[in-house]
């Protein structure tokens, strides 16, 4: 009695055991999130468009980018040409959400709490055009750094009067008829619908991957 006894309670020991190792396993570590894929049409704009990965299935959306065409992977930016290459979102900006790389807080001269106060809105106050509409950036706004990092011309500084800050970026427009088309000072665009897609769910850190198979600009 005393032999099955102890034979019992080793096998309850070792099912506890395995339990015990089960459960320490079953963790796993978070998946990496996956980039925004962004293909831009050198001969017919309005093919160009990206993709975002959620939850519920992907997010096809068209763009539009910049005036001048194409750059190369690695290049400096260069007012009206989009680069190709990954990038990495540094700030993301709208009327509701801020979130900013502590580094560009620093160099901006101004605390963070004065940056979530009006930075977006002076910025989407400008009328780049002259032709006396603002909102140009639509709903929100995007900040996209190369990587590996490349000297970029992207300042803080005072426009027609108003303290603001420009970079590479995706950004919403106040002409939904600008998507789909090579018109922008070199930034991609997107509609609405899409832009608040963006805010819900980029955050600081995700990498979006911008290719195309048409000729690029060195």
């Amino acid at each position: 009695m005393d032999l099955i006894r102890s034979l019992v309670m080793a096998g309850l020991l070792v099912s506890v055991v395995g339990c015990r190792t089960d459960n320490t396993t079953a963790a796993q570590a978070p998946q990496a999130r996956e980039p925004i894929r962004i293909q831009l049409n050198g001969s017919n704009p309005s093919a160009s468009e990206g993709v975002l990965d959620r939850a519920e299935g992907p997010l096809r959306f068209t763009v539009g980018y910049g005036r001048n065409g194409i750059a190369c992977e690695g290049t400096t930016f260069q007012e009206g040409v989009t680069p190709l290459g990954t990038f990495q979102v540094n700030a993301i900006l709208s009327d509701d959400r801020f979130e900013m790389d502590p580094s560009l807080v620093e160099q901006s001269g101004k605390s963070e709490e004065e940056l979530r106060e009006s930075l977006f809105t002076n910025m989407n106050s400008i009328d780049f055009k002259g032709d006396g509409e603002t909102g140009e950036y639509g709903i929100g706004y995007i900040s996209l750094a190369p990587v590996p990092a490349t000297e970029q011309p992207f300042r803080f500084n005072t426009y027609d009067g108003v303290f603001r800050w420009y970079s590479f970026a995706i950004h919403g427009t106040n002409d939904e008829s600008r998507i789909g088309q090579a018109v922008t000072g070199g930034c991609i665009n997107t509609g609405r619908l899409t832009m608040g897609a963006l805010l819900d769910t980029v955050e600081l850190g995700d990498e979006v991957v911008i290719s195309s198979d048409s000729p690029c600009l060195p």
